[in-house]
């Protein structure tokens, strides 16, 4: 089965594009919100995603570009819209084809087939496995199961403390976490108020990444620091 992620926010047509796919090699999970497309494609992995343009939290232009900073995975777009230059603007975004609504589900069928052949290697020619454990975002890699981090396609030296909290903010990219969550989840103790070796590492993390303005590990005022995983490209 094929695990198609749908970014889609009209619950009918969701349905009925889910309902229909489903009848074919396709396993669907749909998503409400652009928000919530990043963290559930990390966590459910699919091997190709479906957005719709116009959606809450964030716009399907949005959701593309953070997809594409982290995968290559086929990324099919539906679009209202019949202007040439929007549908340039989604082939440069990162979206590998775009079918238009309202939504034929045979053609779509058709393109998600097409889509799937182009990205299959070649035969004799099986793709890398990526090594367990893996995160990748755009330029960045960390492989938990060596504790080894590559930017850039080179190996970065990071201090223990400074691989945990790295690692910790990444499992939750896009998402803010305190200074409170962050040592819990890093030593298992709370925040008191004065410890500033969470601030500290956030520094040498963002000297080591060159992450100069702020963009790649974000604060967030008065809440805690984001992981944003669409800047590491």
């Amino acid at each position: 089965m094929t695990k198609l992620m749908l970014v889609e926010d009209d619950a009918r047509l969701s349905s009925l594009i889910a309902e229909y796919l489903s009848g074919y090699e396709f396993e669907v999970e749909v998503v409400a919100r652009g928000d919530e497309a990043l963290p559930r494609f990390h966590a459910w992995a699919p091997d190709i995603a479906v957005l719709d343009l116009m959606l809450p939290g964030a716009d399907g232009t949005q959701v593309c570009r953070a997809l594409r900073a982290v995968s290559a995975l086929p990324i099919l777009v539906l679009t209202a819209r019949e202007d040439s230059y929007d549908q340039v603007a989604l082939l440069e975004y990162g979206a590998d084809d775009f079918v238009n609504k309202p939504v034929q589900p045979r053609v779509l069928l058709a393109r998600l087939r097409a889509l799937m052949r182009r990205a299959a290697p070649a035969a004799g020619a099986p793709a890398a496995p990526r090594p367990a454990g893996a995160l990748a975002f755009g330029m960045l890699e960390i492989v938990h199961s060596d504790r080894a981090v590559h930017w850039r396609g080179q190996p970065v030296t990071l201090s223990n403390t400074e691989y945990k909290l790295l690692l910790v903010l990444a499992e939750s990219a896009g998402t803010v976490l305190s200074r409170d969550a962050l040592l819990k989840k890093m030593r298992g103790i709370e925040f008191d108020g004065l410890d500033r070796s969470i601030d500290n590492s956030i520094s040498k993390l963002r000297r080591k990444f060159d992450d100069h303005e702020g963009e790649k590990i974000k604060t967030v005022w008065g809440e805690g620091y984001l992981f944003s995983p669409s800047a590491w490209g």
